[in-house]
């Protein structure tokens, strides 16, 4: 009797994955493109944070698709989905659940002990929308802190384990707007990019007329990718090469920004982190599986100008000022070959 024996398949590598992928991240980002005319860097812009595990504030004027972007990439996941429609009277447990108190029937139909159950808020979902999060209170933005550094929820001394893949898309208006509350340091921290969509062109705006996308494309959009394609490519993302002289190039930045007589708090080590993967992610976006230069530099403003805070800001409330000091530091950096 003979025993036929099996070799284990080996596990596909960073490129294959990359390969396979790339016409499902090309599909994801036209897909989006339908809805959202115009800015296509916008849209790359998120994709790359879905990739790479982080989330993303969208801020801009009111009225240039903040909402129709984030709305258009969730629906072309397949994935849960949730939206969060931030107002100054929300409270945390409006977001993260409450207990409740139950009481489950026996046997017999006799009624048991009273419990707590914990009813879980609209945070408990792959991809949350936060719209205007800066129209909330702090005390409520402050809610979202765990959630978004641990993907976890922790309520009434019980900690809840979100399921993966867990991004948050926050919109906001600018600070300058009426009835706007300002994001915190540490709250601005967690996101991994700040992304502006800017109005479109002529040209695009015209589609926008004709087609009104927002208004029928939208509701009717399908998902292109499910989940298990994100997860394989958000493993695919962390094991992308980053050269050790790259890793001296983010750490040049990092001191740079720490130096400047402009900026009081320069990028910190989370914020290195952060410029890391975004890079990766940047490098997966274009079928690569190592790191270039450039995609470090394009990845600086979005990625380290809401991490720092400008003396400007501290004595005007300027919050336009860190990053435009953020692009002059980063044309002193000499890049490496």
């Amino acid at each position: 009797m003979t025993t036929r024996q099996t070799e284990a398949q080996p596990a596909p590598t960073v490129s294959q994955t990359l390969a396979s992928a790339a016409e499902a991240i090309d599909r994801l980002r036209e897909n989006i493109a339908r809805v959202f005319i115009g800015n296509p860097q916008a849209i790359d812009r998120l994709v790359a944070c879905l990739l790479a595990r982080g989330h993303v504030l969208i801020e801009d004027v009111p009225g240039v698709g903040k909402t129709v972007l984030a709305t258009a990439l969730a629906r072309s996941v397949d994935c849960s989905f949730s939206r969060i429609q931030l107002t100054p009277d929300m409270l945390p447990g409006d977001i993260l659940g409450v207990s409740v108190l139950t009481r489950r029937s026996g046997e017999n139909g006799a009624h048991g002990a009273p419990s707590f159950e914990f009813k879980p808020g609209p945070i408990f979902a792959n991809i949350v929308l936060a719209d205007e999060i800066n129209r909330t209170t702090p005390r409520t933005q402050s809610a979202l802190l765990e959630s978004m550094q641990e993907a976890t929820v922790s309520v009434d001394g019980r900690m809840h384990v979100l399921e993966q893949p867990f991004m948050v898309i926050a919109t906001q208006n600018p600070y300058e707007y009426e009835g706007t509350y300002l994001l915190p340091e540490n709250q601005l921290d967690r996101f991994l990019m700040r992304v502006t969509v800017g109005y479109p062109s002529p040209e695009d705006e015209a589609r926008v007329l004709t087609l009104r996308p927002a208004q029928q494309a939208l509701q009717q959009l399908q998902a292109v990718m499910d989940r298990d394609t994100v997860l394989a490519l958000q493993n695919a993302t962390d094991a992308v090469r980053l050269d050790e002289s790259l890793i001296r190039y983010i750490i040049a930045i990092a001191a740079a920004t720490r130096k400047h007589a402009e900026l009081h708090v320069g990028l910190s080590t989370r914020g290195t982190l952060a410029l890391a993967q975004a890079a990766r992610a940047t490098a997966v976006l274009q079928g690569r599986d190592y790191v270039i230069p450039d995609d470090i530099y394009t990845c600086v403003v979005p990625v380290v100008g809401h991490r720092v805070v400008s003396s400007a800001f501290l004595q005007s409330g300027d919050t336009t000022s860190g990053a435009q000091i953020v692009e002059h530091v980063l044309n002193t950096v000499p890049s490496p070959d």
